[in-house]
């Protein structure tokens, strides 16, 4: 089996392990048994746990970018440009695999900041944030929006809370409902 196919397997375990049972219980040993491969093998491919979340993320991260960018392109407006933050949410969880809710919120609240300390995985975390809030600054302005920061700000709620939402598990359509505020929030 390819090096590659292999790492994509522990990593494929690794999120849907940390993401439905949670990071902080599910342990590498677990994580190698669901990939089928020795621990000595996934710790050749990511180093240590944390080192698993950091790659699990970064994937993560590369994907939602990528689904994000192809709902931006299929709109038709601007206002539908900064609308397809939420038609990106159903095509992601629908395609990628569902989890709990976003495993970046889910990586923030299981882990502490740590004061003084680089911490690569809560810089993807970071990176994230910076990445959805530009995106949406720039979405907002092609759209011609009269108080851009604000709009911005209030639409990261609207996302947010749909994402908390699905973990939750009310609403029974908290995508689509995230959807109709927005549309609400837009001129």
């Amino acid at each position: 089996m390819a090096r590659t196919d292999t790492r994509e397997r522990i990593l494929d375990s690794a999120e849907r392990l940390f993401f439905t049972d949670g990071i902080g219980v599910t342990g590498v040993d677990h994580v190698a048994a669901d990939a089928g491969v020795a621990i000595a093998t996934l710790y050749q491919h990511v180093g240590s746990k944390d080192g698993l979340l950091e790659a699990v993320l970064e994937r993560r991260l590369q994907a939602w970018a990528a689904q994000w960018e192809a709902s931006i392109a299929a709109a038709t407006t601007p206002r539908d440009r900064v609308l397809a933050l939420f038609d990106a949410l159903v095509e992601f969880r629908r395609s990628s695999g569902t989890t709990q809710w976003c495993c970046f919120l889910a990586t923030a609240s299981e882990r502490p900041r740590r004061t003084g300390a680089d911490d690569p995985v809560l810089r993807l975390v970071e990176a994230d944030t910076t990445a959805l809030v530009a995106r949406l600054r720039e979405l907002v302005d092609e759209a011609g929006v009269a108080d851009p920061d604000a709009t911005v700000a209030r639409l990261l709620v609207v996302y947010t809370g749909a994402l908390a939402s699905l973990l939750r598990g009310e609403p029974a359509d908290p995508l689509g409902a995230a959807r109709a505020i927005a549309d609400v929030l837009l001129p």
